[in-house]
């Protein structure tokens, strides 16, 4: 009887995760749909394009809406090499897609205060100046867009001014690196450019603020082979993002530490000797328990050190700064947020993550924000440049 028991609760709980992926399937694609919908009756129907324009643009809007749904699918089953052609449309048309939704509801909303949302005189014309203007307007922010985030990341040169830090460090250079996403977009020869970038500034120290991928081992594992070439005399360190453990940290943290990059998953280390010395400290995501991974434990990172020396700490997830303050770490240095990457999502960032993007205080710890040196999903960045983030630490004068 225990035995039929335990089996039922099996089945029952096989079947409430059965249903609760259904669930979420169908609430995407009917958002998915509806949003789709939404596009072709305001730019196609609406406008009442002539033929053969009108069946091109319905035809068009079907098909990219379509590719956004299957790309999932063809990820997890196609070779790279074709994987890299086939994600181009999908992705380019999310953003594409992210800033016609904006001007679309923006330009419903001024319509609604102006009382002319439903009006008659609503002539044919002006329908098809909105349609065009808001065609014209996000043609020019994606080319604006995608120019910055092909561009390449940026270096970006920050001073960070430290009560503990020892004056026998003083002038200590950090390169963080953070959010890379090496994928389907992202390949082996951005990285190598990553590597050459970072050799240029030659820092003391470089870390990686997580989510260095997406994707499998199996799928990338020789795409990230330049990442051997990052060298500093202090080492190269890294901590799991989100999208790590989403590929799969435990794989991919065997990965890193292959090509020569030393992984702190919920540890400390020390660097520098005497008193001429820090300590560096890093936690895995606090996503890695969803994904049966690793969670963040800050406790086992930084119970026990001595109170007297600086502490840095290396965490994904800016979010956790709150608690990085609570055990009076002095930096701690975080990814995550790409600098909301497409303007202006980084206000609805804001909502969820207070730090977006910079440096940050409460009390003596401080927190600096990297915008990022990749970028995930659409190859685009409106006024969120890449970048690769140079930190000069001081002592306190």
């Amino acid at each position: 009887m225990p035995a039929f028991r335990y089996a039922l609760r099996t089945v029952n709980r096989r079947h409430l995760r059965i249903a609760a992926v259904l669930l979420a399937v169908s609430l995407v694609l009917t958002l998915v749909a509806g949003v789709h919908y939404y596009v072709a009756q305001r730019l196609v129907l609406d406008p009442a394009l002539p033929e053969p324009l009108r069946s091109l643009g319905l035809g068009l809007v079907a098909l990219l809406g379509a590719s956004l749904v299957l790309f999932p699918l063809a990820e997890r089953t196609l070779r790279l090499s074709w994987l890299r052609w086939l994600a181009w449309p999908p992705m380019v048309w999310l953003g594409v897609l992210f800033f016609t939704l904006n001007l679309l509801l923006l330009s419903d909303a001024v319509l609604w205060l102006m009382g002319a949302a439903a009006s008659p005189e609503q002539t044919l014309g002006g329908l098809r100046l909105r349609a065009f203007a808001v065609i014209g307007l996000t043609a020019l922010a994606t080319g604006v867009a995608m120019r910055s985030a092909l561009a390449g990341p940026e270096l970006r040169r920050v001073e960070v001014e430290l009560e503990r830090w020892p004056r026998g460090l003083d002038g200590f250079r950090i390169v963080q690196l953070s959010d890379v996403h090496i994928g389907p977009l992202l390949d082996r020869r951005f990285a190598a450019e990553v590597v050459e970038r970072v050799a240029r500034v030659a820092p003391d120290l470089v870390v990686i603020t997580g989510d260095l991928v997406d994707g499998s081992v199996e799928h990338l594992g020789e795409e990230v082979a330049p990442f051997a070439g990052l060298n500093a005399p202090h080492g190269v360190w890294f901590v799991t993002g989100n999208h790590d453990h989403y590929s799969g940290a435990d794989p991919w943290v065997a990965r890193v530490a292959e090509l020569g990059i030393e992984p702190l998953r919920n540890r400390r280390v020390r660097i520098g000797e005497g008193e001429a010395s820090f300590d560096l400290a890093g936690v895995d995501d606090h996503r890695g328990d969803w994904v049966h991974g690793s969670p963040e434990d800050m406790e086992a990172a930084l119970s026990g050190r001595d109170a007297e020396r600086a502490v840095v700490l290396l965490a994904h997830d800016p979010s956790a700064f709150p608690r990085a303050v609570a055990r009076d770490v002095d930096l701690q240095l975080s990814g995550h947020t790409h600098g909301g990457q497409i303007w202006p999502f980084r206000h609805l960032v804001r909502l969820v993550v207070p730090f977006v993007e910079g440096l940050h205080r409460r009390g003596r710890s401080q927190l600096y924000v990297s915008r990022g040196t990749g970028f995930w999903g659409p190859p685009l960045r409106l006024f969120a440049p890449a970048e690769i983030t140079e930190i000069t630490l001081r002592a306190k004068a």
